[in-house]
């Protein structure tokens, strides 16, 4: 019974109905999980430069042997000569020695470490606007692809209309041919018509399977038709949301000028070890075991670090360099977002004078063809009036394609919801 639920849930689930369904799918392919992984990736790194604030404790364990008795630990002089003195204490020295202990070392002041963790804290929030970025611009993609589609079955519904008023005028001409009232040239030209017709419905199921594919492709969803689509909000005006990343980058890159600056600074650390180590003494060989433990501060100051230097001249390279990326970016924006939003206007306009254009030229197909029947108008003539319906739905339907994918593009730019902007 269950794998019946399952078996019918699954066509359910590779369907979309609208806009939020296909989104909801988006986030769940792979495409967005692989930007989730780099998510996590700079919570990792940023968590292993906290954690490197911490002591680090091993245990060990060792076994030696030497070819020479050999000290299991530094004995001082005064304590030596009593030993030797009396060959019955065990000396603490022998060919082979057993060691186990622990040791820890510890930052007590390295000012690089600490302002690795800012910079790791910027790489972190530089992936997460990447990640949204990269949602956004996967949201639009889809969104221009389903308008397209949509344009794609509007103009396969006019070449429909223009096709059934082909065949009602073919028929009409067969008998007038068979009566000798027009020459059989007006079949061919007619015939020639439905062919191109045939032609073009066959281009747009080939545009239709790429437009379908690369929805598919984003969300895992193959779509039967274009989902209904409704523009509830415009894009609004801010700063240009797709320079984030970009612009944490390069906030990352001037903290790591500062880190590789910063490792030339005096580091001071804390460490020590405790070692028990057992034996056989070799003056008697009686079983000896000793306990040996430190405890210390070290001050390192770097003197000569040329490596380090040409890190530190790298990173300002870096840095410069994503500076001016940043500035490309920045003025590419600029000039895009303008003549997009010059542009909508435009597209406004455009839709208003088509679809008036498409009632005139309707209006006056229909003139023509009761002009072609009385013999008024060649067939020639009459088959312009049918291509300039067809030809002006077109751009009525196209611009309104373009008008959604300008819509998504600014979306884009300036990281704009567009959850919000599309039901």
């Amino acid at each position: 019974m269950k794998k019946l639920v399952v078996a019918m849930a699954i066509p359910w689930l590779l369907e979309a109905q609208s806009m939020p369904e296909l989104f909801y799918a988006l986030k769940k392919h792979a495409q967005v999980r692989s930007d989730t992984l780099m998510v996590k990736k700079s919570v990792l790194q940023k968590k292993m430069l906290d954690v490197s604030l911490y002591p680090k404790i091993d245990l060990f364990a060792s076994y030696d042997h030497y070819n020479e008795a050999t000290g299991m630990l530094p004995v001082p002089p005064n304590e030596l000569l009593p030993m030797i003195q009396d060959p019955t204490v065990a000396q603490p020295f022998s060919k082979n020695i057993y060691r186990a202990g622990a040791k820890f070392t510890m930052p007590l002041f390295v000012k690089s470490l600490y302002t690795s963790a800012k910079k790791a804290e910027m790489m972190y929030k530089s992936a997460r606007a990447k990640k949204k970025l990269n949602i956004l611009k996967n949201e639009a993609v889809i969104v221009g692809a389903n308008a397209n589609f949509s344009y794609l079955v509007s103009l396969k519904k006019a070449l429909n209309g223009k096709e059934k008023s082909l065949l009602v005028t073919q028929k009409t001409l067969e008998i007038k041919v068979k009566n000798g009232r027009s020459p059989a040239s007006a079949l061919y030209k007619i015939d020639d018509s439905l062919n191109e017709i045939a032609i073009a419905k066959n281009n747009i199921a080939l545009e239709e399977k790429k437009l379908i594919s690369s929805i598919e492709t984003l969300t895992g969803i193959s779509l039967k038709a274009p989902v209904s689509m409704l523009h509830v909000r415009s894009f609004h005006q801010d700063d240009f949301g797709s320079l984030l990343p970009l612009e944490k980058k390069v906030q990352a890159n001037r903290i790591n000028v500062k880190v590789q600056k910063e490792q030339l600074y005096p580091a001071l650390y804390a460490h020590g070890s405790y070692t028990f180590s057992k034996a056989k003494a070799y003056n008697n060989n009686n079983n000896v075991n000793e306990v040996y433990s430190n405890i210390g501060i070290v001050l390192n100051v770097p003197l000569l670090a040329m490596k380090q230097y040409n890190a530190l001249s790298l990173a300002k390279v870096e840095l410069k360099s994503s500076e001016v990326e940043l500035q490309k970016v920045r003025e590419e924006l600029q000039a895009q977002a303008k003549m997009l939003e010059d542009s909508l206007p435009l597209l406004e306009n455009s839709l208003k004078l088509y679809t008036q254009s498409v009632e005139n030229k309707k209006r006056l197909l229909a003139i023509a063809k009761v002009n072609y029947k009385s013999g008024r108008l060649s067939t020639e003539e009459y088959l312009r009036y049918e291509d300039a319906v067809v030809a002006q739905e077109a751009n009525l339907y196209k611009t309104e394609a373009t008008q959604w994918q300008t819509q998504m593009q600014l979306a884009v730019i300036y990281g704009n919801n567009i959850e919000e902007m599309v039901k």
